[in-house]
């Protein structure tokens, strides 16, 4: 069974003073494409969520968010006691002034502020790795039901190529005929004498130019094969693609063969179902 590389997955965990919230996005893409936006106090573990991603999503455009949001009491930005007491005292030999304003002056400038860098909870780190399996469980799920969507536009799509090659096939009979009155009466309006046998044998030669028959033979072949890739368990979308490609090869060869505008007439239906299809395989994983 198909799946679309489109997806959305999110799954929030509170802990005792933080609340945590993992969100993956995906779109389509050739390749897979990662971008995760980490809290700096995680971001040595970056490597390690990136490849769960890797193996879980194998491709796509991927938008990975790990926010983490303070609840309790716990601050890791402290007041630099010592900085901001040298800034007040070198604004009192500045300025004579109220030592609340003073402090509101001395807290604004450079360094008055640290932040202390948390080591990494392990405990904490394993809830987090928690929660992005239960995103991408959510972004698998999605992009399975949007895969069991596409595989039905797409069976329906190649079985109106079906119906339409059919048709081909019933005019073909009428096609032929059409083209041998018109050579036909384009010799007689010559008006001059033309060798049965010789005219014959060059009406055959001409019409052999003309001939679908392997075309429709490929073609018929190649839509069952589309069928059967994409129920297979290694369907994807570049497999798809590449048999679209033939699909559409066949397509265009009997168009500029046929000679015949109602055969031209199917040809661009068939074409017009083709090009819905190209346009969803570069959805599909």
């Amino acid at each position: 069974m198909i799946q679309s590389m489109t997806g959305y997955g999110k799954h929030i965990i509170q802990l005792a003073t933080k609340k945590i919230t993992v969100e993956i996005k995906s779109l389509n893409s050739k390749n897979l494409d990662i971008n995760a936006r980490v809290p700096s106090s995680y971001r040595e573990k970056e490597l390690e969520i990136r490849n769960l991603l890797a193996n879980s999503l194998k491709r796509g455009k991927v938008d990975f968010n790990l926010y983490i949001e303070m609840t309790g009491e716990e601050t890791t930005t402290k007041v630099n006691q010592a900085v901001v007491n040298e800034y007040i005292n070198q604004l009192k030999a500045v300025v004579n002034g109220d030592e609340t304003e003073l402090l509101k002056m001395a807290v604004r400038m450079p360094d008055a502020l640290k932040t202390e860098r948390e080591e990494i909870d392990e405990g904490e780190f394993a809830e987090i790795l928690k929660a992005v399996q239960t995103a991408l469980k959510e972004i698998n799920t999605y992009r399975t039901d949007e895969g069991e969507v596409l595989n039905k536009d797409f069976l329906e799509r190649i079985d109106a190529i079906e119906r339409l090659l059919n048709e081909v096939i019933a005019i073909d009979a009428t096609r032929i005929e059409n083209v041998k009155e018109r050579l036909r009466n384009a010799v007689s309006e010559l008006e001059e004498k033309v060798d049965e046998n010789r005219f014959e044998q060059e009406l055959i030669y001409y019409l052999e130019k003309y001939d679908i028959t392997e075309e429709k033979v490929r073609l018929q072949n190649h839509l069952n094969y589309f069928r059967e890739a994409i129920n297979s368990k290694d369907s994807n979308g570049k497999k798809l693609g590449f048999i679209s490609q033939e699909i559409g090869r066949e397509i265009n060869t009997i168009g500029s063969k046929s000679n015949f505008a109602p055969m031209q007439q199917l040809v661009v239906q068939m074409k017009d179902e083709l090009e819905k299809i190209k346009e969803q395989a570069l959805n599909v994983l």
